[in-house]
């Protein structure tokens, strides 16, 4: 079967050598429905002043594909990045990895090299991608385009509103390969991982303590300097760190966010939802050291550990 995209001045792109009649086929986006039928019959239809020209060279059955393409420019410019099975051609050269496309290699190699081309106009964070930098300009504006159905959160971000809806459904994908432990976030499973291999690249230039993330080292450092950057917009209470700010704001709206897997339960904090859990499963992984008494709850610990002090 030969392939022909003919467009309205004339210009007839075909199937050769050059673009073989598999590229086309599959370089062409689902919006016009042709029904391929007999040997020689054509069946022409518009698209945006374009036109899809098929014809048969061999007798086949009837059947019916879904072609289209967004213009000419989008397909002659479109990476010939895929063979009949689909073959990624394209590979990075520090890690290994293949991608179909050359553009997403592109990309992929600014994890290696660091590069951050694109700059917010109103600020001084740059971003190693254009959506990035779109996503971030938003928290400029205010806008928040994407709204949780379970909930009346909103966000900048749609792959924040996903994080965010993992905390109604209790899903955790990213699952440690060392131990069972399981997260909703990647970040969280990196930063887990990192308990395992004891790495804490960041250090306090006043004092001994090393950490395993930077935004922690950051936030260790205003116990130095006493910061507190964080203001509550409904009182006058301040915070050294952005996660307090959120957990006290629960507190004026009564929100809980956080839903037990296994029961109706809700919390206003994670680290509470994380303690209930344990009354499922039994676990204590908090043992007093002068004694073999475990404990589900750090705090249970802490005043057990008060009556060996009488």
């Amino acid at each position: 079967m030969d392939f022909k995209v003919k467009h309205n001045n004339g210009n007839i792109v075909k199937s050769d050598e050059s673009y073989p009649q598999e590229i086309l086929r599959k370089s062409v986006y689902g919006i016009l429905e042709v029904k391929v039928k007999e040997e020689n019959e054509v069946k022409d239809e518009s698209i945006n002043n374009q036109t899809v020209e098929i014809n048969l060279k061999n007798e086949m059955e009837i059947y019916e594909e879904t072609i289209a393409f967004k213009g000419r420019n989008c397909l002659l410019k479109h990476e010939l990045t895929y063979t009949r099975d689909r073959e990624k051609l394209y590979q990075c050269s520090q890690c290994h990895k293949t991608f179909s496309q050359k553009r997403a290699l592109i990309l992929h190699q600014r994890n290696h090299t660091g590069e951050k081309s694109y700059q917010c106009s109103q600020c001084d964070k740059t971003f190693a991608r254009s959506s990035q930098l779109k996503n971030h300009q938003m928290t400029h504006s205010g806008e928040k385009p994407y709204q949780c159905s379970h909930c009346d959160k909103a966000f900048s971000e749609n792959s924040n509103l996903k994080k965010h809806q993992r905390t109604h459904t209790g899903e955790k994908q990213y699952r440690c390969s060392q131990c069972d432990k399981a997260f909703s976030q990647f970040g969280n499973l990196i930063t887990h991982q990192k308990t395992h291999t004891g790495e804490k690249p960041y250090q306090c230039s006043q004092c001994d303590k090393a950490f395993s993330q930077k935004n922690v080292l950051i936030s260790h450092q205003r116990t130095h300097t006493g910061e507190k950057p964080y203001q509550c917009s409904q009182c006058e209470k301040i915070f050294s760190r952005n996660i307090h700010l959120k957990n006290h704001h629960m507190t004026h709206t009564g929100e809980k966010p956080y839903q037990c897997s296994q029961c109706d339960k809700v919390f206003s904090h994670r680290y509470i939802l994380i303690a209930h859990h344990r009354t499922h499963t039994g676990e204590k992984p908090y043992q007093c050291n002068q004694c073999n008494k475990a404990f589900s709850w750090k705090g249970n610990l802490i005043t057990h550990q008060m009556t060996h002090r009488v």
